[in-house]
């Protein structure tokens, strides 16, 4: 009644390569946790079960959504995905390329942050971190976004400590029992005057009763953009045909045939669902003004089986997916390289899937039982440059056979036991097995040789192992109070770009950073996995009929034992004045310190007026406090948001919505000493935004940044978009990245 005694009996972990055989193990495990029916054997059609138990873990403490209305008012204005996020509280992003922005939760960001992408866990393949996760999905195609924040279920979460961003493309489509066969699509296009941005999309869906296609394709470029007010290029320059880049252009800052394409096919039996979904992204260029290389090249291929079944104990859920990633960098047209660049490729595969069952114990009562498993493996490698010198005549390998595999179990229970209470209680645990091969430098010279010997030397095999819980506790008061509370205990493992890379030369050091400050950074085999402890405590007010007005208000404490923060290099080829220097680029090594961080989130709504002659009348608005702090050094942490806030007032009648959106950041003055971090100004904007849709077209026009003020983004980064000085071969420190000035946007968006 199930798989074959000698599949199940198999060995399933792979003693030589130390990890599972790969996606056959999750097969194995499934058919062994779930039998199937015997060759033969007739499978009863199940009725469909619909789950109807509280589900906690979807509007948990710190939980957050973002509605459709709201994603199609956005997508106009922006082609990173990630910045569909930047109104939710608790969210930040880190400045990065025009695609490729980096979300952070309550400070913590990047690797600390689980994002999946339908359902995927993509990996950054850069030691820029140029790939980010979002930036594989494009705007056009995602319809809907889920954040947890801090507390996440750990069905939800796991090698994370931050929380989770959930990102999915739209379900498929199917006929109707007895309907017609589905025929529809949509095709956009759109404008955005700063930088002169644009690019379409087109979607298309065939479906009956049980099959249903899919294709979605997309493209966006845009050139460098211009800041805002008086902005000026601080005397550094490079050259773009000839000439030199006016003084308010954003150097590096343009992005070149990004282009996303995906053919889905889903088959619907009954309560069972399969999809198979295959992507490729290719993008010819995208410039990084707080990266000291742009990328010249990234196409990446993605391959998502996912299945859902409806049975009589539950529900089960399956997913297998490959994705393939080929990065190049280089230094761009921007900036000043003496004729030559400086090429550093990266090449990685990672292989996962998971098995989710959710079992009704009761009417108001869920247990989930699940695993996952991911693989990574990672080549970076730099191509040598000239036939003499310092970067000839080998490839510098960066990292050489990376591999991070994790594998994990989790077990959560989901109840409701009153009308009034209700709980959620989960625990997880995950093994993440990470390790390199040996590396050498472009030569056997002496600069590369005595780092590349004490790294091939040292033992690079790390096993780590996470224990994770979360326990989240709501109470309603009544109709118009509920207060929510939680606890969880989250582990990460350092990621492979914060173990292996091993150089202490100035020049290598630079090309490893993937926080943007402009400093470098080497890497620590035996780094010790982050642990963090989380407090949250939520109130949420509102009418009774939850559709006039609600004010929220959370809180929360994190502390972090060995938060992987930096110190100052002072050993290798680092040079002393580098413990001490206050006013310029810094090396630094990776390293287990601990952390503190604390804030405070609101957000509302007020329904200020409606009627059937003016539509109604709403104002929003969101503010959110941080403070983040190394425990072991007293200073405060790098990229900490400033107290921030989002005011909008929005008016709807009929198909017509027109938004105003004020926007108050204040100065940024609590930086990382250890990184030399620059402090920034406060500044506020005001952006209008208007929508009219009638029938099968919608019609977006906008202005960003109406008054086409100057400002840095606090978590921009240092600029060094135009390269070096030609004079000095130096690129001025304490210049943070002006963000973009006025922009007027329009798109066109047409069903059929």
């Amino acid at each position: 009644m199930g798989c074959s005694p000698e599949l199940v009996s198999s060995p399933w972990w792979c003693s030589s390569c130390r990890r599972p055989r790969q996606l056959g193990a999750l097969l194995i495990h499934l058919c062994a946790t779930f039998p199937l029916a015997a060759a033969g054997q007739v499978i009863e059609k199940l009725p469909t079960v619909l789950v109807t138990a509280p589900r906690i873990d979807e509007s948990a403490v710190g939980a957050s959504k973002i509605s459709a209305d709201d994603l199609e008012e956005k997508r106009t204005f922006t082609s990173d995905s990630a910045q569909l996020l930047q109104d939710l509280p608790g969210i930040s992003l880190y400045g990065a390329g025009g695609i490729s922005s980096l979300p952070a939760i309550r400070g913590l960001a990047d690797d600390r942050v689980r994002i999946q992408v339908d359902g995927m866990d993509v990996a950054a393949a850069c030691p820029n971190h140029m790939n980010s996760a979002l930036s594989y999905i494009n705007p056009t195609r995602v319809d809907s976004v889920t954040v947890f924040a801090g507390i996440a279920p750990v069905s939800a979460g796991g090698d994370s400590l931050g929380g989770t961003i959930q990102v999915d493309s739209a379900p498929p489509q199917f006929a109707d029992e007895g309907g017609e066969l589905v025929r529809n699509g949509r095709a956009g296009t759109f404008y955005r005057s700063n930088g002169e941005a644009r690019g379409y999309n087109v979607d298309l869906a065939l479906a009956g009763r049980t099959v249903s296609l899919t294709y979605d394709e997309s493209h966006a470029q845009a050139d460098n953009y211009t800041a805002g007010g008086a902005f000026k290029a601080p005397g550094v320059g490079g050259l773009v045909s000839g000439e030199w880049l006016d003084g308010d252009v954003v150097g590096s800052s343009a992005y070149r045939d990004s282009r996303n394409r995906e053919i889905g096919v889903a088959l619907r039996s009954g309560g069972h669902l399969l999809q198979v979904q295959a992507g490729q992204q290719k993008v010819g260029f995208e410039g990084f003004p707080n990266q000291r290389m742009d990328m010249t090249s990234n196409d990446n291929t993605l391959v998502n089986v996912r299945y859902t079944g409806q049975y009589s104990w539950g529900e089960l859920r399956a997913r297998l997916y490959d994705q393939d990633t080929r990065h190049e960098m280089d230094m761009g047209p921007d900036r000043f390289s003496y004729g030559f660049g400086m090429p550093m490729n990266s090449r990685a595969t990672t292989r996962g899937g998971s098995v989710t069952g959710t079992i009704n114990l009761t009417e108001d009562g869920l247990l989930r039982l699940g695993t996952e498993y991911q693989a990574l493996d990672l080549d970076d490698w730099w191509p040598p440059v000239g036939s003499s010198g310092s970067m000839c005549c080998d490839p510098f390998w960066n990292i050489r056979d990376g591999e991070r595999d994790r594998f994990g179990f989790f077990a959560e229970w989901d109840a409701r036991w009153s009308d009034q209470w209700s709980g959620l209680l989960g625990v997880r645990s995950d093994t993440v097995r990470s390790d390199a091969g040996e590396v050498a430098g472009y030569n056997t010279d002496g600069i590369y040789a005595g780092d590349a010997a004490a790294f091939n030397a040292a033992d690079r095999r790390q096993t780590s192992h996470h224990l994770d819980v979360t326990a989240l506790l709501r109470r309603t008061q009544d109709a118009m109070l509920t207060i929510e509370g939680g606890y969880a205990r989250k582990t990460r493992s350092p990621g492979l770009y914060e173990r292996y890379p091993w150089s202490t030369l100035a020049m290598t050091a630079l090309m490893n950073n993937f926080v943007g400050d402009g400093n470098g950074y080497i890497g620590k085999p035996n780094l010790k996995p982050e642990v963090a402890d989380t407090l949250s405590v939520t109130g949420d007010w509102h009418d009774a009929r939850q559709d006039r007005w609600e004010l929220k208000a959370t809180g929360y404490l994190t502390y972090v034992d060995d938060f992987i923060d930096a110190r100052r290099c002072d050993f290798g080829q680092c040079a002393a004045a580098n413990a001490t220097r206050t006013d310029g680029f810094v090396f630094l090594q990776y390293e287990n310190q601990s952390a503190r961080l604390y804030g405070l989130e609101l957000s509302g709504y007020r329904l200020l007026g409606q009627s059937s002659r003016i539509g109604s009348v709403t104002v929003r608005g969101m503010l959110n406090f941080i403070r983040g702090e190394n425990r072991r050094t007293g200073y405060d942490l790098y990229h900490i948001m400033p107290l921030d806030s989002v005011f909008t007032l929005e008016h709807k009648f009929r198909g017509l919505t027109s938004t105003a959106e004020v926007q108050v950041v204040a100065a940024k003055d609590k930086v990382s000493q250890v990184r030399n971090e620059v402090t920034t100004s406060g500044y506020g904007l005001l952006n209008l935004r208007s929508s009219y849709e009638w029938k099968w077209l919608r019609l977006d026009v906008g202005i960003e940044n109406v008054f086409d003020r100057f400002y840095s983004l606090p978590l921009g980064g240092a600029y060094l978009g135009q390269g070096a000085s030609m004079s000095t071969n130096t690129i001025p420190w304490g210049v943070t990245v002006p963000r973009m000035g006025r922009s007027v946007g329009a798109g066109l968006t047409v069903g059929f």
